[in-house]
């Protein structure tokens, strides 16, 4: 019997399956932001995008380190 530490195997995929969305998330932020320099927007708002983006990618790593058990112990 695993402990109550432990995800369920319906939990796992549903995090799995989030984290794969903003996985695509982060990636159309980063379409947009190099569509956004190309047409010569407002660098305000391309930071704004950039700060985002940045946001989700933290995101994504607090995700991942949670998915991905410590091997050094």
């Amino acid at each position: 019997m695993r402990g109550s530490s432990d995800m369920s195997e319906q939990d796992q995929a549903q995090t799995r399956l989030e984290f794969a969305r903003l996985k695509q998330e982060h990636a159309d932020f980063d379409a947009a932001i190099n569509a956004m320099i190309a047409t010569g927007c407002d660098p305000l708002q391309i930071q704004r995008m950039k700060k985002k983006k940045l946001a989700l990618k933290d995101r994504l790593q607090q995700m991942e380190d949670g998915l991905i058990p410590d091997i050094i112990a």
